[in-house]
């Protein structure tokens, strides 16, 4: 059924295409053309309002969905962001031509349309694995690399997609940069140019905060575009281009199925039925890839189900943690998803549960579908909120602390390839649940281990942290969950447990697993990489930078009607050291304050108004103002943000946070400041725009460089960047002067 409705929709929305390519070509060739019309449209604050907020706007709608949809885009989900940073680049260097909206809006139904393409999936689903992601990064669903064939083809479908995300942007760059160019007053033109980018990220904020699927929002960003149109006709010719978008989008329900895009992700819920036509459970997908399934493990209906499980119930991965506690124990539950472990914990008579899930899509999910109903119970207390701050502010003690199977397929950020459960699995984060445990407590952690390397790395984590080596041993349970199991408690408990208990410790040592020996890094907050084996790049960063890199010299060489040349070192250095300070400020918020879509929406807001205030300033500052020693406390600020010893305050999570949000502040606002006057005498100022955004695409590639170093050290690389900019700035600063005596 859905293959047949994929198919009628793809057959339509190449039909609504070839239309929409011939009418556009009558207007041209009727002398209609509006593209040729506006390139003389006067400056207008609307059109640079509304120009601005698609940018963002697009820009996030587009990351969330292809993220979804082709999974290579999940993992390094900064990608999307360097390509619509690319497009927007490449579209103010050719603010002079005619605009390419005829290109940009076909390159967006054709993204649509090839994702979408009912045998494309096998092709999309493996980019990543041909690339060479399986090799040295743990990806779900990954493996080691295809051969030299599926190279060449899959880096050639990767272009192709890449190709299209640049030239939907294209079209919003000549915009701006025009607009910017024709402004009576560049600084005031530059806050309408942020306020749009604003209303940009709270309007797909507010997307996110309804759960509104996407044949909504990229409706929406069709819409945009029509209204950028300067004729009626025009108009009414593309937002007609919103029933190809939609159908392509649908994901119809059924009684079986449905799906939800979550604040985070695509999840799609499959109900299972016993022959009799008894609820079984459930299956749960994330981003069309199995997550974990809903069971019914209480007493009664195992009896009238006895092959459900294909050994004993005691031994399935959701009761063992509690063959290791003692009676009625408190507990508290690290992911709670769909409720499995939350039921197992009422199973065993707990008297007091706090569950922790993230995505609220998830809870409401169990909340409805569990068929043992476990969040009804007035022992669960439910906690929406990441993992980790919920760690660093709870003083509550436990009798189990369980991690249950939290790995996650989806990044916090679109500034950064860190996944929302990063900060969950480090060394402190492990010290932060250690403290939360009673002196016999157990922390019981469930993994899926598809490489050796990350038993080796979770071991070793828990190793340091409770000065002995964990039990380790793996658990799997038909219709259920496979999961290599870490069980540790500051105490002598477990192995008293082993003593008393012959039929566990019968089962631990059929299923022991001993980490091999191997060398890998533990994780911590500043290097949080779970998922990735080593401090190196990762074959597959590397190919996409080297195509990314590529892909931009040839389409920027290739611009008709635009000359080559080197974009300014001042505007171009500032980009790139502002995307890193940017990437710094919204990672370190999320280890105080979580890593949840609101932290990601806020923090990123919080850098827009900071940015306005920086430009309201300098509308006021004079002219004659030496504007190389701003450099100075931006340095200065930078050096505090790298040196400041956060980690080490006794202080409340929020506490911190609020200190860290005031100390990047310094740096962001100067940057904001140094950037705002010098744009102010901008001969091009939408070329120098575009110079900025050139510049944030090799800071973004440059961002890489953490999975070496670590995060921290990318705020010594901003501080070369904005030296450079220094370098830049005095260097213009002296031409002018020299041209100034010469004449």
């Amino acid at each position: 059924m859905f293959d047949s409705l994929r198919a009628i929709s793809v057959i339509v929305a190449a039909a609504f295409l070839i239309v929409f390519r011939i009418c556009l070509a009558n207007s041209k060739q009727s002398g209609c053309d509006p593209a040729r019309a506006s390139v003389n449209d006067p400056f207008s604050i609307l059109r640079l309002l509304l120009a601005s907020f698609l940018v963002l706007f697009t820009e996030l709608a587009i990351i969330r969905w292809i993220a979804v949809e082709v999974r290579v885009f999940a993992y390094f989900k900064n990608l999307t962001l360097l390509l619509c940073f690319l497009g927007f680049g490449l579209g103010c260097a050719m603010a002079s031509n005619a605009l390419r909206w005829r290109t940009g809006i076909t390159a967006f139904l054709g993204l649509v349309l090839v994702v979408r393409l009912p045998f494309a999936n096998r092709a999309l689903e493996h980019i990543s694995q041909d690339l060479g992601s399986g090799r040295d990064v743990e990806i779900w669903g990954g493996g080691q690399a295809s051969g030299l064939t599926y190279f060449v083809m899959s880096a050639a479908l990767a272009t192709l997609l890449f190709i299209l995300l640049v030239w939907i942007f294209v079209p919003l760059g000549q915009v701006v940069s025009r607009q910017m160019n024709r402004a009576p007053k560049v600084l005031s033109a530059y806050a309408w140019n942020l306020l749009g980018s604003l209303l940009g990220i709270l309007v797909f904020l507010g997307v996110s905060r309804f759960m509104l699927p996407p044949s909504v929002w990229l409706s929406g960003v069709m819409i945009g575009f029509a209204g950028m149109q300067t004729t009626a006709r025009e108009r009414k010719l593309i937002a007609s281009l919103c029933v190809p978008v939609a159908l392509l989008l649908l994901d119809p329900s059924t009684k079986e199925r449905f799906s939800i895009w979550t604040p985070y992700q695509q999840i799609s819920y499959f109900r299972v039925f016993a022959p009799d036509g008894e609820p079984i459970g459930g299956y749960l997908q994330v981003n069309h890839t199995g997550y974990q399934s809903t069971v019914n493990l209480s007493r009664g209906f195992l009896e009238h189900h006895p092959k459900v499980l294909s050994g004993p119930p005691e031994e399935n991965p959701y009761n063992l943690p509690f063959r290791f506690t003692g009676p009625s124990p408190t507990v508290l539950v690290v992911g709670a998803g769909t409720g499995n472990d939350v039921a197992a914990a009422l199973r065993h008579a707990s008297t007091l549960i706090d569950a922790v899930e993230i995505d609220p899509a998830i809870l409401a999910i169990g909340k409805k579908e569990h068929p043992e109903h476990p969040y009804d119970s007035p022992h669960v207390a439910v906690y929406l909120t990441d993992a980790r701050a919920f760690l660093k502010r709870s003083s509550r003690r436990y009798d189990l602390i369980l991690f249950g199977l939290l790995d996650s397929h989806t990044q916090f950020s679109d500034y950064s390839n860190m996944r929302i459960d990063n900060y969950v699995y480090t060394e402190e984060s492990i010290r932060e649940a250690k403290r939360l445990l009673k002196p016999d407590g157990i922390l019981f952690i469930k993994f899926q281990v598809d490489h050796p390397w990350m038993s080796k790395r979770l071991s070793e984590m828990l190793q340091q942290v409770f000065g002995l080596a964990p039990l380790i041993f793996h658990a799997n349970a038909m219709f259920s969950v496979e999961a290599t199991c870490f069980v540790i408690s500051p105490s002598e408990r477990i192995p008293e447990v082993l003593s008393h208990d012959a039929r566990l410790a019968a089962f631990v040592d059929r299923n022991r697993v001993q980490p091999n020996s191997e060398e890998v890094p533990v994780t911590n907050d500043d290097w949080p990489y779970l998922y990735q084996q080593r401090r190196s790049i990762p074959q597959t960063y590397i190919w996409i930078s080297v195509l990314v890199l590529f892909m931009s010299l040839g389409l920027y060489a290739q611009l008709p009607g635009v000359s080559w040349q080197i974009p300014s070192l001042f505007f171009f250095t500032m980009g790139a050291g502002f995307l890193l300070l940017e990437t710094q400020l919204v990672s370190r918020l999320a280890l105080y304050f979580g890593t949840t879509w609101q932290v990601n929406g806020i923090a990123i807001s919080c850098v827009l108004i900071t940015l306005l205030a920086a430009n309201l300033t300098a509308e006021h500052m004079p002219e004659r103002i030496r504007r190389r020693w701003l450099i100075v406390p931006l340095m200065l600020g930078l050096l505090a943000a790298y040196a400041f010893p956060f980690s080490r305050l006794n202080c409340a999570a929020d506490v911190v946070g609020i200190m860290v949000a005031a100390v990047f502040a310094i740096p962001v606002f100067f940057a904001g400041l140094l950037f705002s006057l010098e744009f102010r005498n901008a001969e091009s100022p939408g070329g120098a725009l575009g110079a900025n955004m050139l510049g944030a695409v090799l800071g973004g590639l440059l961002e890489t460089v953490s999975l070496v170093v670590g995060m921290k050290a990318l705020l010594l690389l901003a501080m070369v960047l904005y030296g450079l900019a220094g370098i830049g700035l005095l260097r213009k600063q002296h031409v002018v002067a020299s041209s100034f005596l010469c004449g």
